[in-house]
């Protein structure tokens, strides 16, 4: 008899489910490791390189970094260079890591990041000064009113150039790496870096300016122009620009997780994003021009609590990526994809990081350690994107090529599953609540128990053991007992309900349906 749960699942034509009339192409033997990749349609023949789309983009960014590089050196000298650039780097890793920890769930590629970042510190920066440079000496010009220039430059024509200058940055990864771009999260930090970028850059400048007006007029110490500039920027507003180019994030993020069919949404909500973020960069620029108190007072009542707003948004965000994985991987369990106690483990950030430990210290040497930590956090990544992709297939928020995106991940997890699905499985068992184990004790590592352990290592004790089996999932093990099996490719023909639903823990097996051979 069928599984219950599939029969449920299989009864509801909008959520994409594996159905029994596909089951053979997808359930077909894993292909090798790099192998089964789905590569979208793309136009054109020169872009069809990977080497000559990198080269152009770090050709183009290198450029734009020299140029950008001489300005600012020429508006600082070489002595303000060198000081703005040693004090600008200081709140940088710590931006950095705080996106990044945001991004935990589903790692988001370095390659973004580091692009993310490189845009925002050369191509952006250098726009910026060229276009706010312009714009302050044309309204200068036409007004003769040179202080009226700078203030009105300040408070409209910078907040517009830099958020169009950083926003074109998560524009572009939202169009080009649109599989590595799939919900809030992903805009959040995308936008993060970006704005991280733009700001390393700025800084310099101000705080290289600032020590050429020190140097001019003798002053040092606490009373000094570069040390009042840098308790500013860098010590009580390191996030003024993320904050900024954040909202932007939001926008495409939502759009993001829109469906398909809401056409109009997708497009007002990044630009929605793009004007919040150019009126609050813009009130926070003009906030010197309020009286002495202005500045203080903008950035208590709106820069903090907005501060504050989009960290919880973020994290609720993150928490609910967590979520996603609870609910949308147990259908691949019950398919035979995942183990039963994978969906718990994937589902917690202190599970995850406790399998990744479990498959290091497992190994015999630091290389195997680490290869195998490495697989379980491969492992860990393509699970989360195969339950995002679920969930946004499920609110139709995908394009037609979801069943070749899923067959890919399903298949990259199963290269990985005689490593990953132990450590999960053991890392789910030690985080579970208290007395969720009955009494019984837990299962021993690699290569002891009862259960037979092959060249991998992989036996299982206690009445579960894992071994070289022969179903996707839960196959007889060559020990005493029933385990899960892990082989190189799931059996054809296999479909939900041709088995019996795996047993507990210590479950007797089904003696009445054995797999084949």
């Amino acid at each position: 008899m069928s599984d219950p749960s599939v029969q449920q699942q299989q009864a509801r034509p909008a959520v994409p489910v594996l159905h029994e009339e596909r089951l053979d192409e997808v359930l077909g033997a894993a292909p090798e490791r790099g192998r089964g990749r789905y590569r979208p349609h793309r136009v054109g023949m020169v872009w069809r390189s990977k080497v000559f789309r990198a080269g152009a983009v770090i050709v183009a960014l290198v450029l734009c970094g020299l140029v950008i590089l001489a300005l600012v050196r020429e508006q600082t000298g070489p002595e303000g260079f060198l000081v703005g650039l040693g004090l600008a780097v200081l709140p940088v890793p710590l931006l950095m890591a705080a996106f990044r920890w945001l991004d935990r769930v589903e790692p988001g590629p370095w390659r973004n990041l580091l692009f993310s970042f490189a845009w925002g510190a050369c191509a952006a920066a250098l726009v910026a000064i060229i276009a706010n440079s312009f714009a302050t000496r044309w309204i200068a010009t036409a007004t003769a009113d040179p202080a009226s220039a700078d203030t009105l430059g300040a408070t409209v024509i910078a907040p517009v150039v830099e958020e169009s200058a950083k926003a074109a940055a998560v524009l572009l990864i939202f169009l080009f790496r649109r599989r590595e771009f799939s919900g809030v999260v992903d805009g959040v930090v995308v936008a993060g870096f970006t704005a991280t970028g733009f700001a390393f850059t700025e800084n310099i400048l101000y705080l290289g300016n600032a020590f050429g007006e020190d140097q001019l007029s003798g002053s040092s110490g606490f009373a000094s122009v570069t040390a009042g500039t840098f308790f500013v920027r860098i010590v009580m507003s390191p996030f003024a620009h993320p904050l900024f180019t954040v909202l932007t994030g939001l926008g495409f993020g939502f759009a993001a997780v829109s469906a398909r069919r809401h056409r109009a949404r997708r497009i007002a909500l990044p630009l929605l994003g793009l004007l919040l973020a150019m009126g609050l960069h813009a009130l926070w620029n003009g906030s010197s021009s309020f009286g002495p108190y202005g500045f203080y007072a903008v950035y208590g009542i709106v820069m903090v609590p907005a501060f504050g707003l989009v960290t919880w948004l973020a994290i609720w965000s993150r928490q609910r990526e967590l979520r996603t994985l609870a609910a949308e991987l147990p259908a691949y369990a019950a398919a035979g994809w995942l183990t039963p106690a994978e969906p718990s483990a994937l589902s917690s950030m202190r599970a995850r990081g406790m399998a990744r430990d479990l498959a290091r210290h497992w190994q015999p040497d630091r290389t195997r350690g680490r290869a195998a930590a490495r697989a379980v956090a491969e492992y860990e990544s393509f699970a989360t994107s195969l339950a995002g992709l679920r969930r946004r297939a499920r609110h139709g928020a995908v394009g037609p090529d979801f069943g070749a995106r899923e067959r890919e991940l399903l298949h990259h997890l199963w290269q990985r599953r005689e490593v990953a699905a132990p450590a999960l499985t053991h890392a789910a068992l030690l985080t579970a609540r208290p007395g969720a184990h009955h009494g019984r004790p837990l299962p021993p590592p690699y290569g002891t128990g009862n259960g037979y352990a092959n060249g991998y290592g992989y036996g299982y004790g206690y009445g579960t053991g894992y071994g070289p089996g022969h179903t996707p999932g839960y196959g007889q093990t060559h020990g005493h007992t029933p385990g899960y099996g892990h082989t190189q490719g799931p059996p054809p023909g296999y479909a939900p309900g041709a088995y019996p639903p795996p047993q507990p823990y210590g479950g007797a097996p089904h003696s009445h349906r054995r797999p084949p051979s």
